[in-house]
């Protein structure tokens, strides 16, 4: 434990609160778990309230001067900025403070480089960090030679800060090619799944809301689950029965974080498309964190961006034991622990009253000799009650209007 705390690099973190900014207590000290997750030790956190950034430097001039004893008393290595900065302020302030400086995207960058585990999701994290390194290849600086590694540093991209510009650029068009190639087949995978017309389920919200934990719930498979940020970065499908022989696939992807980088959302594209095929979305999120309602508007808000706001959605708050007198602010809603005993059978009920809601109802008369057509109707339908009449059963149940049509064979 000793030698790993020797290895974490020390930071300083630092964020510039404007007038009617809001949220910006919550982005703080959601910069330091950023800061945690990626292995650094936080010795401190300065904040500065100004009408607006230094163009220069970022913060004032006080507060460098501040930053600059703080850095040589404590042996700080590395100064972290709340904010996305300009590749002249990243330059400035590494030159003014001679430590590495890194702001809130590129941390985001290096943790999902440590968390991306499959081919496809290690190139979209390699385009961003590209994309989001070209326009800083500027100086000399401390930027450009960060032999040491370290956070920042991660990743298939942390030998080509030396590069020059046309190198990164061809490596740019090299990755893209790569992913057209990765996105035609999970199109395809994604074309034959639609066709399957198993009703799909798709995972979305904060990151660290639970998502992960819900999907095995779910499914009683095991999926890596922790409580830390981005632990889950690769779109996870898996099938399961939700009432009895009806079949459903439900997909995990990355969790939503305030001010994720423009370059992620590109890149990630076709991985956040998984949750715009779905016929059903479930919105999680921690009801334990004081930051819940922000976090809610991260997530709407994004999926404004991705069109997603017209697809059915099912709120659930998760971690109710951890909280007391919780009161929501969206409904209609779910509060639940999902560790807890009856966890699955209360997400199941409201998943069903949530599909009813826009499934068709419908009664059957079934012969006979018409049985054999149950068994395909049984895994696309919703069967509420079965009773016999005389010789034939009928059937109360609910189907999605495209799959309406299958009812004509009954009426043979």
């Amino acid at each position: 434990m000793i030698e790993t705390k020797k290895q974490q690099e020390r930071v300083l973190l630092v964020g510039v609160e404007l007038a009617h900014q809001p949220h910006f207590a919550s982005s703080m000290e959601e910069l330091a778990s950023l800061a945690q997750t990626a292995g650094a030790q936080v010795v401190d956190s300065y904040q500065q309230k100004r009408e607006s950034y230094d163009s220069r430097t970022f913060v004032g001039s006080g507060k460098l001067l501040e930053l600059k004893e703080r850095i040589e008393a404590d042996e700080i290595s590395s100064l972290i900025v709340n904010n996305r900065l300009t590749p002249r302020q990243n330059l400035n302030l590494e030159r003014e403070l001679g430590i590495k400086v890194l702001d809130r995207m590129q941390l985001i960058l290096d943790i999902f480089a440590l968390r991306a585990r499959s081919h496809e999701g290690k190139l979209q994290v390699h385009l961003a960090q590209l994309k989001y390194m070209l326009p800083r290849l500027v100086g000399q600086g401390i930027m450009l030679s960060r032999q040491a590694g370290g956070i920042g540093s991660r990743g298939p991209g942390e030998s080509q800060l030396e590069l020059n510009r046309r190198s990164i650029r061809h490596q740019i068009s090299d990755i893209e090619r790569q992913l057209k190639e990765v996105a035609k087949n999970r199109a395809r995978i994604r074309e034959k799944r639609l066709a399957s017309t198993t009703f799909k389920i798709g995972l979305i919200g904060y990151t660290n809301a639970g998502k992960s934990t819900i999907m095995n719930v779910l499914t009683q498979k095991e999926q890596y689950e922790a409580d830390q940020l981005f632990a889950t970065l690769d779109a996870t499908t898996k099938q399961f029965n939700l009432d009895g022989h009806f079949q459903a696939t439900i997909t995990d992807t990355v969790g939503f974080i305030q001010d994720l980088p423009t370059e992620l959302v590109s890149s990630f594209k076709s991985t956040l498309e998984e949750s715009k095929e779905v016929d059903l979305l479930i919105h999680v999120i921690d009801a334990s964190s004081p930051y819940h309602e922000e976090h809610e508007e991260t997530v709407l808000s994004l999926m404004q961006d991705l069109g997603m706001v017209d697809i059915p959605c099912l709120t659930l708050y998760n971690k109710a034991d951890l909280v007391q007198n919780f009161t929501p602010t969206q409904t209609p809603y779910l509060l639940l622990s999902a560790k807890a005993d009856q966890a699955k059978e209360r997400l199941q009920e409201a998943l069903l009253e949530k599909i009813k809601e826009f499934f068709l109802p419908f009664k059957l008369s079934v012969r006979p000799d018409q049985a054999y057509l149950l068994h395909d109707l049984e895994r696309l339908a919703l069967i509420e009650k079965r009773n016999y009449e005389e010789d034939r059963e009928v059937i109360w149940g609910y189907l999605a209007e495209a799959n309406k049509w299958r009812l004509e064979k009954f009426y043979d």
